[in-house]
């Protein structure tokens, strides 16, 4: 990456961030409807799902040229979505500044979904991300998601399962890691 494409990103990813682009396109009703949706979603399966938002990258990832997925990544291990009791928990995280989309599934999950799988789950939800329908996009991923999560972590009828990570989606999480 040169130093004027280096420069060009971080300014940018800074302008996202200025400019609330996160709670704009996200605003506090759609995060409303999609806790509400990991909620219900939650109760047909023993997985957990997370679902973070970021207008930008801090700016130490960007200093030193990593993308969406190292970002991803990080705040799987953050948000404490690799610590459930199956092994089971999904991060769907969308970076808008690079108009990046990224799926972290725990290895209970992965040993289930292939790499392919993945990728073309990401492929689907990119069309209403680039149409602005963010909404649509993190509940088509959401449903996506729960589906597999459905076929191989199912809840037994009547069964009581604890919800071990918070519903509600996590807007700009912040650059303190």
């Amino acid at each position: 990456m040169t130093l004027s494409s280096k420069l060009i990103r971080l300014l940018r990813h800074r302008w996202f961030d200025l400019s609330n682009r996160a709670e704009r396109d996200v605003p506090p009703a759609v995060l409303a409807r999609l806790a509400q949706r990991v909620t219900a979603s939650e109760h047909r399966h023993s997985g957990e799902i997370r679902i973070c938002v970021e207008a930008g990258l801090p700016q130490s990832y960007l200093w030193r040229g990593a993308d969406a997925r190292e970002r991803a990544v990080t705040l799987f291990g953050k948000l404490r979505v690799w610590d459930t009791a199956h092994n089971n928990g999904v991060l769907i995280y969308l970076l808008l500044a690079d108009h990046a989309i990224e799926i972290v599934a725990d290895r209970g999950l992965n040993a289930h979904v292939s790499t392919a799988q993945w990728q073309a789950m990401v492929s689907r939800m990119r069309t209403p991300f680039r149409e602005g329908r963010f909404e649509d996009g993190l509940t088509q991923a959401l449903e996506e998601v729960s589906a597999e999560l459905v076929q191989h972590f199912p809840l037994a009828t009547n069964s009581l399962r604890p919800n071990e990570l918070p519903n509600d989606p996590v807007l700009n999480p912040g650059d303190n890691d």
